[in-house]
């Protein structure tokens, strides 16, 4: 493995504050052009990009600011939520939706959502390598009418995450993690 690539590995981190910085269409076709490279059993291909402008940024916002304000009571102090939140998705550098098409067939559905997250972790690093940071972002909302709805995703896909792209602001220090030597065990 090319020292470049541990370096890449070791070096990425995930960014939360990014600088105000555009990210350029070819900084974003050239890591999702990385993304495709990403091992996939059967050719399938499943993983489908959406790359959200503004608005689109602003309505995912919404939706998830509206799911943080189901834990306020006050009317007002949840819309603030949904406001707040809203604000902060349509003011990043860019932002990527990432989806998987969903197959019939439950192991090749199992194959192809690993693959998806495959051709993230490629999408991250090419970024990292580029300069560029990400924060990669899954759970419930992924599956919420409102956040597909402003993704745009088509019928027959799942998104399986979202990740915020731009130049870092800060770069944060590695958390702390097993050495593989703990994890690992060699079977005879």
């Amino acid at each position: 493995m090319s020292t470049d690539v541990l370096e890449t590995i070791r070096g990425r981190r995930s960014i939360r504050e990014f600088s105000e910085r555009e990210v350029t269409r070819s900084e974003i076709e050239e890591i999702l052009a990385a993304a495709v490279q990403a091992p996939n059993h059967r050719m399938t291909q499943p993983w489908r990009f959406y790359v959200l402008g503004p608005e689109s940024r602003a309505a995912y916002g919404a939706a998830l600011g509206a799911r943080k304000a189901k834990k306020v009571e006050d009317p007002v102090a949840a819309q603030a939520v949904v406001d707040k939140v809203a604000k902060k998705h349509r003011s990043l550098p860019a932002m990527l939706a990432v989806a998987v098409i969903q197959d019939d067939d439950p192991e090749i559905r199992q194959e192809d959502y690993a693959a998806t997250y495959m051709a993230i972790q490629n999408l991250s690093l090419a970024a990292h390598a580029l300069g560029l940071g990400t924060h990669i972002k899954s759970g419930a909302v992924m599956d919420d009418a409102r956040s597909r709805e402003a993704v745009g995703v088509g019928e027959g896909e799942r998104i399986v995450a979202t990740i915020e792209v731009g130049e870092p602001a800060a770069t944060p220090e590695p958390k702390p993690r097993k050495k593989a030597a703990e994890l690992t065990t060699w079977v005879p």
